[in-house]
């Protein structure tokens, strides 16, 4: 049977000591910069984007190994749009992940900074021969191109802007769920796909691997959406009912509380039927599933 505990914890390990390595960089200044943006990026988290990339590609036969380096740059872009995202211009949070926040533990300046340097050193990374998953330039090329634009002004900072002028309108479930598609979907569906892609899959797992990843990206945003209202913030590591006090639009405040659960498991059971065609090495992401609807922070 599989575990998905003990699967967590040993691809975490992996992540993190290589994560590290990583960031085992020497300052050319003060040292401060370096010291935020490893503050922000060590600071533990689910780092869902980099075990996702390392499932889809043991999904298809191959190994965390394979897109090591991708996973790692694919966390340093999430937690720079933490960073930023927990500003005072943005959604002025004071805690992530139990701890204060970048720019509580330094300043704005720097932790606009540390954004911007992790950002750019997760770009570093993958155009970086000599950090590069795969021998293949190609390859590499588009794996460049997808990350960048599902990060970008068509992905994940499209859909931040989108949450910032929602606040205080009404907005539609059409609305809503396009927020959240680029906002929180898309890193995560190009998590998967170039996990994939580095395994080498074919078109039609790859396809199959994108609806997943569609689904359980709106999931996720489902499920935070609810742990905003009913979740406890010392689990959590973060202040709850922040959502209503923005005034932003949520499933919960759109939908109601139980009709929000289940649309996430209406979406949850839509993204395993993604997965009947393959075997049980895709069982890490079939728990992963699960696991973004049962979860308490």
């Amino acid at each position: 049977m599989f575990e998905l505990k003990s699967y967590l914890e040993s691809r975490r390990d992996l992540f993190e000591k290589k994560l590290d390595a990583l960031l085992n960089i020497p300052s050319s200044g003060s040292g401060r910069l370096l010291s935020a943006m490893r503050y922000s990026l060590l600071s533990g988290g689910k780092r869902l984007r980099p075990i996702l990339c390392f499932a889809a590609a043991e999904a298809v036969g191959g190994s965390p190994s394979q897109c090591m380096t991708t996973a790692c740059a694919l966390e340093m872009i999430h937690t720079y749009s933490l960073i930023h995202d927990d500003l005072p211009a943005m959604d002025d949070d004071n805690l992530r992940r139990g701890m204060p926040t970048c720019h509580k533990a330094f300043d704005e300046a720097s932790a606009i900074l540390a954004g911007d340097g992790l950002l750019t050193l997760a770009l570093y990374f993958l155009s970086s021969p000599s950090h590069w998953d795969s021998s293949d330039p190609a390859l590499n090329l588009t794996l460049i191109s997808l990350i960048s634009h599902a990060a970008g002004q068509q992905g994940m900072i499209e859909g931040q802007m989108l949450d910032m002028e929602s606040q205080g309108k009404n907005l539609s479930l059409d609305e809503l769920e396009q927020l959240h598609r680029l906002k929180t979907g898309a890193m995560i569906t190009v998590s998967i796909r170039c996990g994939a892609m580095l395994a080498g899959a074919n078109s039609h797992q790859i396809q199959s691997l994108e609806n997943y990843a569609a689904h359980i990206g709106l999931a996720f945003q489902v499920a935070d959406d609810i742990l905003n209202v009913t979740g406890n913030s010392a689990l959590m590591g973060k202040a709850t009912g922040t959502d209503d006090k923005l005034n932003k639009a949520t499933y919960p405040s759109l939908l109601g509380l139980e009709p929000a659960r289940a649309f996430a498991r209406e979406l949850v059971d839509k993204s395993l039927r993604e997965l009947e065609p393959f075997d049980a090495k895709a069982d890490p992401l079939r728990s992963i599933a699960l696991y973004i609807i049962e979860r308490n922070r």
